[in-house]
């Protein structure tokens, strides 16, 4: 598997990560909040063969900012939290960035 299926699986994990972290209500819900700690685990677990072959320092952009805007779309269909347009403007940035990186960056 090449290190950018690595990296967007890890993404992936990730983000579901965040959204049982959220269900879990601050850990009152235990069961989603243990199973959001098993996606993270496995998240990590998935990321370190991408870092193999890419730089760390794109690898976390690339992961950190697809994460902000996918975590972003759940909060506001799934939770119905709102942004403003600048909040989405500076969001569309991250993303521009993240693509701008893959764009650029050959994995090894």
């Amino acid at each position: 598997m090449s290190a950018w299926l690595f990296l967007a699986a890890a993404i992936a994990l990730e983000v579901a990560a965040t959204f049982l972290l959220k269900l879990s209500n601050g850990f009152e819900k235990v069961h989603w909040g243990v199973a959001s700690m098993a996606l993270y685990s496995a998240c990590f677990w998935v990321l370190a063969p991408a870092l193999k072959s890419i730089p760390v320092g794109v690898a976390y952009a690339i992961w950190a900012g697809v994460g902000i805007a996918a975590a972003a779309l759940i909060g506001l269909f799934a939770f119905g939290e709102r942004l403003g347009p600048l909040q989405l403007a500076c969001m569309a940035l991250i993303v521009a960035g993240a693509i701008g990186l893959r764009l650029t960056t050959v994995a090894e």
